[in-house]
């Protein structure tokens, strides 16, 4: 008797969540990555760029994390990963003692793969990969709400999982010249900031709870902005998104203006007009985008694009769309 064969075939490169709809539309690139040794006495100074997240990963030694201001300084050990989602400016140092440089001045406009020397000692050696990404977020983009100024994940608790196995991978590639290593390092830097996001919903829950990333590990929250993000052109209201997880219409609202910080139905709209907005960017009319994000009246649509971006569909399309 012959047997028969079960075969399973699953596409798994285009099921785009709502997590990575807020990730490609906040365009999340890799700007600067660097690896750095320094021997104390040493300090280094990095000040704030707007829209831009900064990233630590101590491979050896110890340092300090310093904010201006009355924050108390932060010990960083082996392991450990620190993000600065709103690029707070900050001091890495071997003691919040020492006196800092300033890193721009020193190394602005290092070509890539170009070593500098800074100054500093001849103590305890600390090793560090750091970074930075440039991400272009408007009004639409919710990806920032309730992050703190900085998440430490320590090494302990980030343990052997996917963010350690990215950080091994993106030090390896940064200690050799290999070919395709430019691009490799830049799709691990990448990856690097989605896992570590992934760690701190997870590390620290509670510290999460009240962010749009802890929205979305809300049970209740969560599966209706999963919703919205897989069909924009729905027409939600509150009772059918509350109809789908099981609550009250009041109980709904009023749980996902609590993780989300703003009314379902306003965010319905600012996410619309987030993907409105990229259609145009690439060139698309008004007419034609309107019906793509759920709005049969193009009138309508310009109205709420406006109020919600502060300009007209069509200036924004030609501020930003490529020149036929």
């Amino acid at each position: 008797m012959r047997k028969t064969l079960d075969f399973m075939f699953k596409r798994i490169d285009s099921c785009p969540d709502a997590l990575t709809q807020v990730l490609e539309a906040a365009r999340l690139g890799g700007r600067l990555s660097a690896s750095m040794s320094a021997r104390a006495p040493w300090g280094l100074r990095f000040g704030y760029v707007e829209r831009l997240a900064g990233f630590h990963v101590v491979l050896r030694g110890t340092c300090w994390l310093v904010f201006e201001g009355e924050r108390p300084p932060v010990r960083l050990e082996v392991g450990d990963v620190v993000l600065l989602p709103h690029g707070t400016a900050h001091v890495l140092c071997d003691d919040p003692g020492t006196q800092a440089i300033d890193l721009h001045q020193h190394a602005a406009g290092i070509a890539p793969g170009r070593t500098i020397d800074l100054p500093g000692g001849s103590g305890a050696e600390c090793a560090l990969l750091c970074g930075s990404y440039s991400l272009s977020l408007d009004s639409g983009n919710p990806l920032l709400y309730g992050l703190p100024e900085l998440i430490h994940l320590r090494g302990a608790d980030i343990g052997d999982g996917m963010l350690a196995a990215t950080i091994r991978m993106l030090e390896a590639e940064a200690t050799r010249v290999s070919p395709g290593s430019a691009l490799v390092i830049d799709r691990l830097v990448d990856l690097m900031f989605v896992h570590a996001l992934r760690a701190w919903l997870v590390i620290q829950a509670d510290d999460a709870g009240e962010s749009w990333l802890g929205a979305l590990a809300d049970p209740v929250v969560g599966p209706a902005l999963h919703a919205v993000h897989a069909d924009p052109t729905f027409q939600w209201t509150v009772d059918t998104m509350a109809r789908a997880v099981g609550l009250s219409r009041a109980a709904f609202a009023r749980r996902f203006r609590n993780a989300v910080g703003e009314p379902p139905l306003a965010y319905v709209t600012r996410w619309r007009m987030a993907v409105a907005a990229e259609f145009l960017e690439r060139g698309e009319r008004a007419a034609r985008v309107a019906g793509r994000v759920g709005y049969d009246d193009e009138f309508a649509f310009a109205k709420a694009f406006k109020r919600v971006r502060g300009i007209a569909p069509g200036e924004h399309r030609r501020r930003h769309a490529p020149n036929p």
